[in-house]
């Protein structure tokens, strides 16, 4: 048997389930100990202070059953009135009915006990006096009236244990619950610094809370500085190889130059490349460096790029433009990104088209061209560094070094977001989607 729908109905959070898991004891310790109380123990009370009162009642009915008439037992009685705490009429002018309610627990015990203790019992009523009991007994001169308190067969106060133990859950509830806040809140501040850092940003972050909680904020920091010196090693090293490689780069082609023969246009054209390609690596290498994240609006630097791309001659358009307001960007970051998605657009292209906009936790740009596309089965291998697609996308138009769009991806990436390619319908060349979390 499968309990896996029970989940739709638990809640998904952790201080939720850890409410759950505090309540759920206190209730059912309170409806176990009620239960084993009121039904067992209190009833067992009730049982035995009636069948001590059933002695006194016996003891009372034997007494009238021996008086020779009516006055003589009625005198008893009255003798027997104050010792016993009862009020008795004898003959009672009337007989009422045995009467209870259906919750009464104690009640159905008492009637129970009487009928079965006493001989010749005719009602016993319950309600029409409050906490009076009032018997009607079977003697030899009618019916007698016996009345006495209620707290004398039944305990009267079983409420003052519920009462307690509401107030004493609830309390406990309580403390728990701000005992668990404590707990909770450390997790919640390695979630936020977490989720920060894979957004491209870090936020300070102290380790607290339990030894659990203490040694997984601490494995975090660890691995951010890991991740951190990682980058800023790649970064080092792609700006040295970088820079190193651009003196006998030029030396190189300094000499090409000076050889006047048709056969090192090859060779130039491969220098030109690698020189391409290194300023490539060095152009990715400052952005991710000197780039810091900050507030601003993106919305700003798709029109500053759209502009300067209009200034330059091309045709693009801004199709649906919404405001997103400040958000924590790399705003050097977003332009990198939208001038390789533009210039991919319009290099393998003739027209492009830009679209803003805004979700509840994201927004994302759009650029459509209407170059011939990528195919859905290398759409995913473009994105991988080094990656060159001419055959798909014009070869005669194809002069990358194969970092465009992996420099984009790892931008978005960087932002907590992604690049997904996908088809124009309405120009029928790529739609590139940049989603950057808001």
């Amino acid at each position: 048997m499968s309990f896996k729908w029970i989940k739709h109905y638990l809640p998904r959070s952790f201080s939720g389930r850890a409410a759950l898991i505090l309540l759920v004891p206190i209730v059912s310790l309170q409806l176990v100990v009620s239960i084993v109380f009121i039904q067992r123990h209190y009833e067992g009370v009730t049982r035995q202070m009636t069948d001590n009162m059933v002695l006194e009642l016996n003891y009372l009915l034997e007494q009238v059953n021996s008086a020779s008439d009516v006055a003589e037992g009625r005198l008893f009685a009255s003798d027997l009135e104050k010792p016993l705490a009862m009020q008795i009429a004898l003959p009672s002018k009337n007989t009422g009915q045995t009467i209870h309610t259906y919750d009464d627990l104690s009640g159905r015990v008492i009637i129970t006990i009487l009928n079965s203790g006493l001989k010749g019992v005719l009602a016993v009523d319950l309600l029409s006096k409050p906490k009076t009991v009032q018997l009607w007994i079977q003697t030899k001169f009618g019916p007698m009236l016996v009345m006495f308190p209620r707290y004398r067969v039944a305990a009267t106060n079983p409420h003052q244990l519920l009462v307690l133990m509401i107030f004493t859950g609830i309390l406990m509830t309580v403390i728990a619950f701000l005992f668990m806040r404590n707990q909770v809140r450390p997790i919640k501040r390695l979630a936020v610094a977490a989720e920060a850092f894979g957004k491209g940003r870090v936020v300070p972050y102290t380790p607290s809370g339990a030894t659990e909680v203490r040694a997984a904020g601490g494995a975090f920091i660890n691995m951010r500085d890991r991740i951190e010196r990682h980058i800023e090693q790649r970064t080092m090293m792609l700006s040295g190889v970088s820079h190193d490689l651009r003196t006998p780069l030029t030396r190189l082609k300094l000499g090409l130059s000076m050889i006047d023969d048709e056969e090192t246009d090859a060779l130039n054209k491969d220098v030109e490349d690698m020189t391409r390609l290194l300023d490539e690596f060095l152009n990715f290498a400052k952005v991710n460096a000197e780039d810091q994240t900050i507030r601003s609006e993106p919305m700003e630097i798709v029109n500053e790029v759209v502009d300067n791309v209009r200034r330059q001659g091309f045709q693009i358009d801004i199709l649906e433009s919404q405001e997103t307001g400040l958000m924590p960007i790399r705003p050097n970051s977003l332009k990198r990104a939208l001038e390789n998605l533009i210039g991919n657009a319009l290099q393998y292209g003739t027209r492009a088209r830009v679209s803003v906009r805004k979700e509840e936790h994201f927004f994302s740009i759009t650029i459509e061209d209407d170059g011939p596309g990528i195919d859905p089965n290398f759409r995913e291998e473009a994105l991988k560094p080094f990656s060159r697609l001419e055959p798909a996308r014009n070869q005669n138009k194809g002069s990358g070094v194969g970092l465009g769009l992996a420099i984009t991806a790892d931008i978005a990436r960087a932002h907590g977001g992604e690049l997904v390619l996908d088809k124009s319908d309405d120009l029928g060349g790529l739609k590139a989607i940049l989603k950057f979390a808001s």
